[in-house]
């Protein structure tokens, strides 16, 4: 005969998929009775409309059936504000929830102790693939089996949630927020905050406090290996703040070949090392178009990457030609801008992913 102690050991391997956290754990689990083979309990969520309802009832059913339950009855609660309360001080290590007036919790992940390496991925100006250059290279990451989250500081032309094919809003618990994962990525975007894609007219004090919200209130779960922030172009009041907000990030300058795009993106990099930041590399985007007889043809001239490379003094990581990923709609796991682990882009961008992995890991030897 089927035991609650049974039942609750093996819920112990459930998560909430927006936490990552054992259902049993978290205490989710309640009310458990027996009857025979039919067992029947409450789960507790941590709001009443969970978007992920239907996968937690799924993967509880399979985890209980395993145990040989012919019929599972689930009933769904939600927690109290004080059980709320009590989740967000554990999943913060105990810290109390703020109360209003009072300075903003410390994100662990901004601690010094943080082993969290930031990435800062800018440009000099808009129009370069800088996003899709973020999007990619945090993929590649995750499909190197690093934790990996992407902050998309780009406010004003926030784009990683479309590009990713993300449509899901964030959970929001009391005065915490969850971010999105997808491909593998912890994701967090002004886009998910804004309607029918509206235009934000904000002034540059709202978009640090913003800014400053996605590290203080987003609780990004286990510690990320890698967090990249994907800056808006030039040198403005954002660039700034995430200059002054993380000492500690390195960066990586985004370009085309041409010569003026270069000239322009040396800004961006002058403006890192001078507020203290060491440049990562450059990646150089559009780099040719490759016809379907395997010529290349340089639609924005030559040369502009490895330019930028020599006048910030590090590396060129990678020159990414011009292409589109070949995704499907119907694909589980669609979305416009992703390129296929094998595609040939795909493999670049791993490549470049090692080589990022590589460099992290040297400097953290030093």
């Amino acid at each position: 005969m089927i035991t609650k102690e049974q039942v609750l050991e093996a819920l112990r391997d459930v998560k909430d998929p927006e936490i990552n956290r054992s259902l049993v754990e978290l205490n989710m689990i309640r009310d458990i009775q027996i009857n025979g083979s039919h067992v029947s309990l409450e789960v507790v969520l941590t709001i009443s409309g969970c978007p992920l309802k239907v996968t937690i009832e799924e993967d509880v059913v399979a985890a209980i059936k395993a145990l040989g339950a012919e019929q599972v009855n689930l009933r769904f609660g939600a927690m109290t504000d004080e059980e709320r309360a009590a989740l967000i001080a554990q999943l913060r290590g105990g810290q109390k929830q703020q109360q209003p007036g009072q300075a903003p919790l410390l994100n662990p992940i901004l601690a010094k102790e943080s082993t969290t390496t930031f990435i800062a991925v800018t440009s000099g100006k808009g129009g370069v693939g800088k996003s899709t250059v973020t999007v990619n290279l945090a993929v590649a990451l995750a499909r190197q089996g690093k934790k990996v989250g992407i902050i998309d500081a780009d406010i004003y032309g926030f784009s990683v949630p479309d590009m990713m094919n993300i449509e899901q809003r964030p959970t929001i618990i009391g005065e915490m927020i969850l971010p999105i994962d997808k491909f593998g990525v912890k994701v967090m975007s002004m886009g998910f905050f804004v309607e029918d894609n509206s235009p934000v007219i904000w002034r540059g004090p709202m978009l640090g406090k913003m800014l400053r919200n996605f590290f203080t209130e987003v609780h990004w779960g286990e510690e990320l290996d890698y967090l990249l922030l994907d800056l808006p172009p030039g040198t403005g009041d954002m660039a700034l703040d995430v200059h002054q907000m993380i000492p500690q990030s390195l960066e990586i300058v985004v370009t085309t070949p041409h010569p003026t795009a270069a000239f322009v993106a040396a800004r961006a990099g002058a403006m890192a090392m001078r507020t203290g930041h060491e440049i990562l590399g450059v990646v150089e985007n559009m780099a040719w178009y490759e016809a379907k007889d395997g010529s290349k043809e340089f639609v924005f001239g030559r040369g502009g990457g490895a330019k930028l490379a020599e006048t910030l003094a590090c590396e060129l990581l990678a020159q990414i030609p011009l292409g589109q990923p070949e995704n499907h709609p119907q694909e589980p796991d669609y979305s416009p801008s992703v390129y296929k682990q094998d595609s040939t882009i795909g493999k670049l961008y791993m490549e470049m992913a090692q080589r990022v992995i590589d460099k992290c890991e040297v400097k953290a030897t030093l």
